[in-house]
């Protein structure tokens, strides 16, 4: 079953771009990446799913109902951490997270001090005199003090220092474990390989592809490195299937997707010296499809 459906959600500002035609489904407990740089589109999408911001045209259900109308209803089950928080400063931390509870009617408080020990978040202290990352751990036990069924999470870890993104994916992976769907969003992509099952990929307001991590990484592209003995020319790998070809002296660098017999009877052309093959990183891979696209 489909948590979150999305069809052809478009979103413009006047004349200007904010997401075109975007499309993509998230299973029941799946754990989603949706990735891109920043100004792609992720957070007016994320956006116009929780309705904060109407759609121009296009659709989108969660949980089966539409977005538009069941919004009051849906919200209930959806904890939403926004990529930027701003609170009331002069609350202090628990009377704030309280009242955020008030509105889903149970009783929060043991869930909350939880929450707060593993992100070590002081809950006596007042919201004007946090730092920008405790700031952001008040958005995540707010985000998940009501245990919800969805969790949408918008560059979660801006501000966190890497410890205690260590834990916050640990509590992701905890939440993720007991039944939660997660749709993640960051530009960051070593976090999203970290802990997604698939991932979408958003550029200039349209979604370039939808693929399973695995897929990505592995079925698909492989990193080579040779250190040739003598001087080469690189053009010798101006084949189907490179990209990314790169020479730095005797060294030549470069992604290849297809078949590999093909790529080393050319590698077996020349006097190697060193070979290296690699699963590429996100990164790479991700340069590939915006170069692609491009």
């Amino acid at each position: 079953m489909n948590v979150i459906e999305i069809n052809n959600l478009t979103k413009m500002y006047g004349k200007a771009r904010g997401i075109e035609d975007v499309s993509f489904n998230v299973k029941e407990g799946e754990i989603f990446g949706f990735i891109g740089p920043n100004g792609a589109g992720k957070s007016t999408t994320i956006r116009t799913l929780l309705s904060l911001i109407y759609p121009t045209r296009g659709s989108a259900t969660i949980f089966g109902k539409d977005i538009i109308t069941a919004a009051p209803e849906i919200k209930k089950e959806i904890g939403y951490l926004p990529s930027e928080v701003f609170y009331y400063d002069n609350m202090k931390v628990m009377d704030l997270l309280k009242y955020s509870a008030s509105f889903y009617k149970k009783d929060c408080t043991k869930r909350i001090k939880e929450l707060a020990e593993i992100m070590e978040l002081d809950l006596t202290k007042k919201i004007d005199d946090l730092s920008l990352g405790n700031k952001k751990k008040v958005g995540i036990v707010q985000g998940l003090l009501h245990e919800p069924k969805l969790i949408i999470l918008d560059e979660p870890t801006s501000g966190l220092d890497p410890l205690m993104q260590q834990k916050f994916f640990e509590l992701l992976e905890k939440e993720n474990k007991k039944g939660a769907t997660i749709l993640f969003s960051s530009h960051i992509l070593s976090e999203v390989q970290r802990l997604c099952d698939r991932v979408a990929i958003i550029k200039d307001g349209r979604i370039v592809t939808v693929e399973k991590i695995s897929t990505l990484k592995e079925n698909t592209y492989k990193k080579f490195k040779i250190e040739t003995s003598t001087a080469i020319n690189k053009e010798l790998f101006y084949i189907e299937g490179v990209n990314q070809l790169q020479q730095d002296g005797h060294i030549i660098s470069f992604l290849f997707r297809g078949n590999l017999n093909s790529i080393m009877k050319k590698i077996a052309e020349i006097e190697i010296a060193n070979l290296w093959v690699e699963e590429p990183d996100l990164e790479e891979i991700f340069m590939h499809y915006y170069e692609k696209e491009e």
